[in-house]
Order: structure tokens, then sequence, then C-alpha cells
């Protein structure tokens, strides 16, 4: 039994009881006449936030739901219409749909003087713009507008290519922040998030599809080639990292905050697009996550080094976990993940941000509660998998939750302290892109689905912002060229050459003649859109140096501003990949005693 993982199972017996009464264990089932009831009652929570936006705040960026008025928080364009398309699209609303894309189209622009999140202004901005597109310009979706010529794709684009200044660094992680007009400002933090580098994948690598330009799906790749080959030998990521030396400056690691997209992306990028790569890292870090941070049912942060325990704690984003878990087919450590956050939830109507396993409280400064979607998430994966009552249960608690503990006269407030259910003036343009559309989902689901995404023409991936990203022939299907190790692949060229950077040299030699193989994913044939054929990958090697992924010794090797670019990385064979289905719960932190680093002080991404 690993160093930390006594001390907390006998706290979560603790929690378990103190948190779980017999008259909640023994509530009635959510009823198939309740679920319709309940399904319409969160499209009426939908429309009342929806329409309090447009009537009071439109077209800055956010609501303020208790003043009933306006604020620019991200860009000053219209954040929350665009980030709320594709759930007016899912209602199947399609005259505000057709409004809203005709509006956007002919309003917005990009040339303006702001300097932006890069993580939030693509999954929010870019990505709610790519999905209102796919649906807006698709017969098959049933929700065409027939006035609709590209605008928001051209909007996409034009967006994307602004921030591209972003991603010019030594080591391929993008700076957190870009200004829309001038590019990177000179005075701009080197520091960013292992999720702002590695969570742009979808949206960019879907944007190159379109336009059939690749720029875009190789500089996000190169991000998280440049994340992933300066992890530990831990196969752990840490939370804050120098995009110009490679250096962690904050080595805690866990999936929640500054983390928690990075192991979501990659999973869903080889859902989407079938790029093995994706999937090859993600079940490296897959099995490191359960193997390091999995206290089951809870997931503490480590030091990416010696895997000592920096931090009991749950926070609020880790519950998007138990999600990415139904997707990747290790559905058994899920459900019990999912019941132990859901008892936080139960414990104070609704999840802090922080809940220390230690004290069983809420965390000093982590007691708010922004209307987060990711617990919903992972409720209504859940029940989509194992279509268990319980789940309907959750969902009914939450909507009462924010019936009476949130809803104000224009919208939904955030909650600044959950233990005393105190309103704050503000709501996330997330609640309407995913906490309403995950409820809404759920009980459509339970009442007999009737939408774009249980019915509808494609296979659905949902971004880390909740938009709707089809898995449509056109991207789900591998390209007709590749780079693995190098090697340039033709699929009418039977002798496929191979061509070697040289970064690669040091790898080892190997035939030039590339057979082609299926993939045999091991994820669930329901939930896996079809990968089809892998071209370039070479039987004789390892999965690390099929892909050419790298290995950066930093201790070993520091960086400095002569030597950064230049130096060749130290490639190391990793072991083949067999981690998914039927996962143990028996894992336990490392034995390793070395001192653990002092951790800093936490940033709250904005990640949903």
């Amino acid at each position: 039994m690993g160093v930390g993982k006594l001390p907390i199972q006998i706290l979560l017996l603790f929690l378990l009881v103190s948190v779980f009464p017999i008259r909640r264990i023994l509530a009635d089932r959510v009823t198939a006449e309740e679920a319709k009831e309940l399904r319409d009652e969160v499209r009426e929570m939908f429309y009342h936030a929806f329409n309090g936006y447009m009537e009071h705040a439109f077209p800055q960026d956010e609501l303020r739901p208790q003043s009933c008025g306006g604020e620019d928080t991200l860009g000053g364009y219209a954040l929350t219409l665009i980030d709320s398309l594709d759930t007016l699209a899912l209602l199947g609303d399609r005259e505000r749909f057709a409004a809203s894309v005709e509006w956007i189209g002919k309003n917005l622009r990009f040339d303006i003087n702001k300097t932006v999140s890069v993580f939030e202004t693509t999954i929010r901005v870019l990505g709610g713009l790519l999905s209102a597109h796919l649906i807006a310009s698709d017969y098959a979706t049933g929700i065409r507008v027939p006035s609709y010529d590209n605008q928001l794709l051209n909007l996409a684009e034009d967006l994307a290519r602004r921030l591209l200044p972003a991603f010019d660094t030594p080591t391929g992680i993008p700076f957190g922040s870009v200004n829309l007009l001038h590019g990177v400002d000179k005075h701009e933090s080197k520091i960013t998030s292992t999720a702002g580098g590695g969570t742009l994948t979808l949206e960019f690598g879907v944007l190159s599809w379109l336009t059939n330009d690749p720029i875009f799906e190789q500089v996000t790749k190169n991000a998280v080639r440049g994340l992933w080959a300066r992890r530990s030998k831990l196969n752990l990521v840490g939370a804050h990292i120098n995009v110009f030396t490679g250096e962690w400056t904050q080595k805690d690691a866990g999936i929640g905050t500054s983390i928690d997209s990075f192991y979501e992306y990659l999973l869903k990028a080889y859902l989407l697009f079938g790029d093995e790569e994706y999937l090859y890292i993600f079940q490296e870090a897959y099995a490191a996550a359960m193997h390091y941070l999995y206290n089951d049912p809870w997931y503490v942060e480590v030091n990416m080094d010696s895997a000592a325990i920096v931090w009991p704690l749950f926070n609020s984003l880790q519950a998007f976990w138990p999600g990415l878990q139904v997707l990747a087919g290790d559905i058994d450590p899920a459900i019990r993940t999912h019941a132990a956050f859901f008892s936080v939830w139960r414990r104070y109507g609704f999840t802090p941000e922080g809940f220390n396993l230690a004290t069983l409280n809420v965390q000093n400064g982590q007691k708010s509660y922004p209307l987060r979607p990711e617990l919903i998430e992972s409720t209504y994966w859940l029940y989509k998998a194992t279509r268990d009552p319980r789940y309907l249960d959750t969902g009914r608690d939450i909507v009462a939750s924010l019936q009476y503990g949130s809803r104000c006269t224009c919208g939904y407030c955030h909650i600044s302290d959950v233990e005393h259910h105190q309103q704050e003036d503000h709501m996330e343009s997330f609640f309407l892109a995913e906490t309403v559309k995950y409820l809404w989902l759920l009980f459509d689901l339970a009442v007999g689905p009737d939408n774009l995404v249980e019915n509808g023409p494609y296979k659905y991936i949902f971004s880390t912002e909740g938009h709707l990203l089809p898995a449509t022939p056109q991207i789900s299907l591998v390209r007709e060229h590749c780079l693995y190790h190098g090697a340039y692949c033709r699929s009418d060229d039977l002798r496929q050459k191979s061509f070697k950077s040289e970064t690669e040299n040091d790898l080892s030699e190997s035939d030039d003649s590339y057979g082609a193989r299926t993939l045999s994913g091991s994820m669930s044939d329901s939930l896996t859109a079809a990968s089809g054929l892998i071209k370039g990958v070479c039987p004789g090697l390892t999965h690390g140096q099929k892909f050419g992924l790298l290995y950066m010794h930093s201790a070993d090797r520091p960086l400095d501003d002569e030597t950064i670019g230049k130096k060749e990385p130290t490639v190391v064979q990793s072991h083949s990949l067999s981690i998914l289905p039927g996962q143990s719960s028996d894992h336990s932190p490392s034995d390793d005693n070395s001192n653990q680093n002092d951790s800093q002080t936490k940033e709250s991404d904005e990640s949903a």
C-alpha cells in the first residue's frame, strides 16, 4: 500500500457518512414523466439566461444577472452569443440560431486592439464559430441556414491567424496571451499552464481541415509534443511551464486546475481525427495518472518528479475526469469517483473550487462555484454509458440547486461562498455553452432523445467548452499524407520514402518500406469514430519512435538563450500501450520520500 493512500481512504469513510443522509439515499427515483418535466425546466433555464443576456447585455461579452447589465470580459465581441450558438441549434431553435448566425456574420470583427487569452479565445470563440459553421452549412443537420455563405468560417480563420504569433516560441508551446492587432507584447509573461498550451488541437485541427491549411493543426500538435517531451520520468506533467526555456515553474501534477483538458484533448483528438499519436500519448499519460494520482476514489496532486503528495485536494475542475473515463472505456473507477465528487455537491448544494480531503472542509480561498459544468458533463456520460437512474437523480439535485441557489433576476449568478450560498453578479458564457446543455441532454436522453447529438447524421465530439464537433468523413478520416518518424506518405504511393529531420538523426534506422495497418482501438465501439487506415507506421519501432516522440532531459541539459532550439533532445524508448479497458483501482503513489517542492499559488483556469 503506497504512502499517503491509507489516510485518505480513512478520511473518505468519515466524508461519506457525513454527506449521505439516509433519506437522500432512499429518495424516489426520477420517473419518465418527471424526466420530461425536468428537460422542459432546463430549457426554460436556458432561455431565462439567454433572453436576459440578449435584452440586457448584448453585444457585450457576458451578463451581470443581478443588476441586469453587461460586461466585456474577453474581447468585447458578444462572447456569450457565440458560445451559445450550438446550444440554440441543439434545442431546435432554428429562428434564433439563424438570426444569431446572420448577425455575427455581418457585425463581428477581430481586427481590434485587445489582448486576449489564447486558451479561452480558442475554446469559446473559435470553437463556437466552427461548431455553428458546421451546423449552419450542412443540409444533413436539419438546421442549415439558407442565406449562410461561410461567414463564420472566414471569421474563425481570421481569428486563428491572429492567434498564431503566440506559437512562435523555442519550445512550440504558445504564450498565454496575444494581442489581436499587434501580436505578442514584448512584456508578455513566458509562463503558461499545461492546459493552456495543450488544449487547442480540436479547434485548430478542424480549422485546418476546413481551410485545407495545415498550419493550424501543425502548431497545436507541436505544442502538445513540446509539453510531452518535457514530462517527468514518471510520465507526469506539471501545471505551469516557461515557454522559452521549457522549465517547469510549477511541478504539481494533477488532473484538475491548470492541467485538466490537456488529458481530455489527447483522447478526443484521436477520436475526432483518428491520429494514433494522440492515442499513444493519452494512454501513457493516463496510466501515469491512474498510478500516481489515483487514491480510489479521489485524485490528489503530487510532485511530478517524486510523486510525493503535494495537495490532498478535490478541485472542481477534476469533475470532468469520470466523463473522460467513459470515453476511454474505463467505467468502474469513473462510477466510484463520480459518487465521491457528487457527495461534495450534496454537502454544500454546489461544488466549491477546492475541497480539502485532509480537513474535510472547503479549502480556504476556494469557496466559490462559478456555475461550472464538469460534474454535470460526467453525469451525462455515465448515464449514457450505464442508463443507471441514479444519474437522473443526480441531475434533478443539480437542477434544484441551480434554481434555488443561483437563479437571479436576469440569469444565473455565481456562488461566491458555497457554505452560505452568497451570490455574485456574474454569469460565465459557459453556463449556456455547457452547464444547461449537458443537463438538457441528460434528461432528453431519458425521455427518448430527438436531437442533433443523439439522432443526428454524425457522431459528435464535445470540445472542452461543450461545442459540437462532428466526426464527418472529411474530418475523421486520417489524412492522405502523414508525418510519423519523419515519413512522408501518400495513399497512392506504395513505395513510401522516409525523410528524417535533424532532430531525429539519433533515432534507430528503419526499413524505408512502410506498411499500413488498421487501428483496433480499445474504446467502446459506440463512442469511437471510425479511424480508417494509418499509414507510415513502422512495425519494427516502438510507439515513441514511430511518432518521433521526444524526451527532454532539462535537468541535465539546461537551456539558455543561446542554446535554445539548437540542442537535440534525447529519445527514451517507452513501453507499449495496453491500458484502457479494465483498469484496476489498486494504485498508489510512489514510495519515493523525496522532499516535495513548495507548491505555488494555484491559478484558477476557466477551462470548462
